[in-house]
């Protein structure tokens, strides 16, 4: 059962936890598990102090892990992809063949623009950092661009097209929760979506033109021969990446599509390599590729991937996942929700308050869907009330929850980035422009399309 939580014991829970996760993690420079930990420890005793049984305690406990489940299953099946695709050439071949069209004047925004299409197509920012991502942000460092800025370029891009995608899970969760038609809502989306990207595109340029490179094109060339020597790069060993994006066309789910990609890449791997050992595909999945080229840059660049490599992330989420759980099984989160309705009763300001809670409850949970989920439950009547049509809601839900999870180091969204790329959310956080600019955008919009509200 909930026990009854005052508004005055929410909001003190809720300002002691971020004050202590904020200060233990960028204070202290704690891991963010160590961080979860004590936070966890923390609604233990207030759950102590209020009285909850322990039975409560592990109730809250498992409802808030079952729905990461499913992604965390993705998530394992990421790190075998990451391992089989270096191991069949996919995406050394990516890196050679950006090689020869990409430069460093224009290879941000050009990151940034190319996950954005990938990722509207594929309709999975996950998908489009373990794959592209990850050749981009080996051409960034052989270019010698900082790899938090490439990050940045690859986060931003990847979310860009995963809120303009029909084949979004989030984009369908929006539009489900707000009750607005799919296609009504990307619609709407362009509103906030172009300009950020406009801005977005500008900065990666600005950024790209002040770069200086390291690497001389005798440096780049070296690095393309290298690959040549101990890979295989032939288009062949792109059916993989094929396959994945005909399998969202064909919006097949993502786990079976994983499995395919990872299959089809063993397949290739054998068609080149016969003589591949099926201990060493099992070595590969399971703990990652190690590259052996002797090349130090192309060595660190490919020794990846794996279902170990996901540990780290799987861990993270499940005690982020394990504190929202509890957070909402106390009541925590409906009381605070439930106390700001004095708020909102202009349109303005409901849009506002729907962004920022959409935001704290990625900063409180971590969790992309219920930043989505509890808000549009909590303010979907108060947006039928004032006449603010359901799309400003749908909209609003997307912007502030899906596309701002990245920046959380303790989100689902930034923990996958983080163990995927190999760069903390802290570091990539600056240069992620659109995943600020977007909620900042339709808070903007919000005020200047219902001013006389």
């Amino acid at each position: 059962m909930k026990k009854d939580v005052t508004i005055k014991e929410a909001l003190f829970l809720l300002v002691v936890l971020l004050a202590m996760i904020g200060t233990l993690i960028i204070g202290f420079k704690l891991p963010a598990h160590v961080a979860l930990l004590f936070a966890l420890a923390v609604v233990f005793l207030f759950a102590g102090y209020k009285k909850v049984s322990w039975k409560t305690i592990q109730e809250g406990i498992q409802e808030g892990i079952t729905p990461g489940l499913v992604p965390i299953i993705i998530f394992i099946l990421i790190g075998a992809l990451i391992s089989v695709w270096i191991a069949a050439g996919t995406i050394p071949t990516i890196m050679v063949y950006g090689f020869s069209v990409l430069s460093v004047q224009f290879f941000l925004p050009t990151v940034f623009l190319i996950c954005g299409i990938v990722g509207a197509t594929v309709g999975s920012s996950f998908t489009t950092i373990s794959t592209v991502g990850i050749a981009f942000l080996g051409m960034g460092q052989i270019m010698g661009l900082n790899p938090a800025i490439t990050t940045g370029a690859i986060v931003s891009g990847a979310f860009l097209g995963n809120s303009i995608s029909p084949l979004s899970d989030t984009a369908n969760l929006s539009a489900a929760i707000a009750e607005v038609d799919l296609f009504q809502h990307i619609k709407h989306e362009f509103w906030t979506v172009i300009p950020a990207a406009f801005l977005s595109l500008l900065g990666y340029t600005f950024l790209s033109f002040r770069a200086t490179q390291t690497v001389a094109g005798d440096g780049i060339e070296t690095i393309s021969q290298t690959l040549h020597e101990f890979y295989t790069i032939s288009p062949v060993t792109l059916l993989p990446v094929v396959v994945l994006f005909f399998a969202a066309w064909r919006k097949i789910p993502a786990i079976p599509t994983l499995l395919t990609s990872i299959v089809l890449s063993i397949l290739v791997r054998y068609l080149y390599h016969p003589t591949t050992s099926l201990a060493s595909i099992g070595s590969w999945i399971q703990d990652g590729y190690i590259s052996k080229t002797g090349v130090a840059n192309v060595d660190l660049l490919l020794t990846r991937g794996g279902m170990q490599s996901m540990m780290w992330s799987v861990s993270l989420i499940l005690l982020a996942l394990s504190l929202g759980g509890l957070l909402v099984k106390l009541n925590i989160i409906e009381t605070i929700l439930s106390q700001v309705e004095e708020l909102m009763k202009t349109k303005s300001r409901l849009i506002l308050m729907t962004a920022l809670s959409s935001i704290g409850i990625n900063l409180l949970i971590g969790e992309q869907y219920l930043s989505i989920i509890l808000p549009g439950k909590a303010y979907k009547e108060n947006y039928r009330k004032i006449s603010l049509p359901d799309n400003y809601l749908s909209r609003t839900l997307s912007d502030a929850g899906a596309t701002f999870n990245p920046l959380i180091p303790w989100g689902v969204s930034g923990v996958f980035i983080a163990g995927t790329l190999g760069i903390s959310t802290l570091s990539y956080l600056p240069f992620a422009f659109f995943c600020y600019l977007v909620p900042l955008i339709t808070i903007g919009a919000g005020f200047m399309k219902t001013k006389e509200n």
